[in-house]
C-alpha cells in the first residue's frame, strides 16, 4: 500500500530553520509532482511549494527566498528546508504527491498525515 510518511517539523524561533522530509513508500510505477501544503487554524489549506520529477520548483510568494524544496528520486522523497522562519509560517504542513502504484492504471493524489510547525516570536 502506497503512503506518504512525513518527518521533521516541531518548534522554532523566529529566524530559525527547520527541515521536513516526506518519503513515499510502497510499490510505485510512477512518481510525479511532489509538494508541500500548509493549513493554519481558520484558513484553507494552501500550496507552499511543489517540484516536478525533473527538479523544476515553484513557490508561493510568501516563502520564496526562504524555503527550498528538493527531492531525491531514487528514494522517492521530497524535502522542505525552511529558513528565516516567521510566526505566520505556523501551520500544519502536509506532504502531497501524484503517484501511480504498480497495481493501478492511473495516477492518484496522495497526502501525508501532516506535521505541526510552530514558530515562536
Amino acid at each position: 500500500q502506497v503512503q506518504l510518511v512525513e518527518s521533521g517539523g516541531g518548534l522554532a524561533q523566529t529566524g530559525g530553520s527547520l527541515r521536513l522530509s516526506c518519503a513515499a513508500s510502497g510499490s510505485m510505477g510512477y512518481v510525479g509532482v511532489m509538494g508541500w501544503y500548509r493549513q493554519s487554524p481558520g484558513n484553507q489549506r494552501e500550496l507552499v511549494a511543489r517540484i516536478t520529477g525533473d527538479g523544476r520548483a515553484h513557490y508561493i510568494y510568501d516563502v520564496e527566498g526562504r524555503f527550498t524544496i528538493s527531492r531525491d528520486n531514487a528514494k522517492n522523497t521530497v524535502y522542505l528546508q525552511m529558513n528565516s522562519l516567521k510566526p505566520e509560517d505556523t501551520a500544519v504542513y502536509y506532504c502531497n504527491a501524484y503517484l501511480r502504484p504498480t497495481d493501478r492504471v492511473s495516477v492518484q493524489e496522495y497526502w501525508g498525515q501532516g506535521t505541526q510547525i510552530t514558530v515562536s516570536s
